[in-house]
């Protein structure tokens, strides 16, 4: 059984998305964290996300040559839409980066979100990454479905944006496993459910 991880960007004032969901604030310079996150993404077997990321992920990641480019193609995905397989069909007159076929094979899930992830975890391989938005981490969270919460938390105050944890029936104590500070001010943290 493989465990869910979800993986978020921050503010130090606890958003995980600006109000206008821009999050530029999100993309550093700080090569240190980037390599992190890298090697962190490329530790999945599986990327999952809802419908909006798979879109807007399926726009760029296919012809991308960012570092990020890489695991970010050639992991595989499940996107969770109530579209169907409508949702799988973007168009790309750039070149394609190896892997890109991933973005158009997806695994469309459908059905109820736990049970999904029931099936998902179900399988062999190392963990599944769960990336947002913000609609689809909080549902995973108020059901109790993450096991594991990558948090970087960037040295940014945003005032005002969307907060991951807002549809907690009751606080959720969290276990940290462990924590890692980068030279441009972003912490790693990770917890699991206590």
């Amino acid at each position: 059984m493989r465990d869910l991880i979800l993986k978020m960007s921050m503010s130090l004032d606890g958003f995980v998305s600006d109000m206008d969901g821009s999050n530029k604030w999100m993309f550093g310079s700080d090569q240190e964290a980037k390599a992190w996150s890298v090697e962190t993404i490329w530790n999945a077997s599986l990327h999952i996300m809802g419908s909006r990321s798979f879109r807007d992920m399926a726009a760029y990641w296919p012809t991308s040559t960012d570092m990020f480019a890489p695991p970010m193609n050639q992991i595989p995905k499940a996107v969770f839409s109530r579209q169907g397989p409508a949702i799988l069909s973007p168009a790309h007159t750039a070149e394609l980066q190896p892997g890109a076929e991933s973005w158009t094979e997806a695994y469309v899930a459908s059905g109820d979100l736990a049970e999904e992830i029931a099936t998902l975890k179900a399988q062999d391989g190392k963990p599944i990454i769960a990336h947002g938005g913000v609609k689809f981490a909080r549902s995973l969270v108020a059901q109790g479905l993450v096991d594991q919460f990558i948090l970087a938390v960037h040295p940014v105050a945003l005032g005002k944006g969307l907060p991951l944890f807002s549809e907690l029936a009751a606080p959720k104590r969290l276990k940290l496993v462990s924590s890692r500070a980068f030279p441009g001010g972003a912490m790693a943290q990770i917890y699991r459910p206590a």
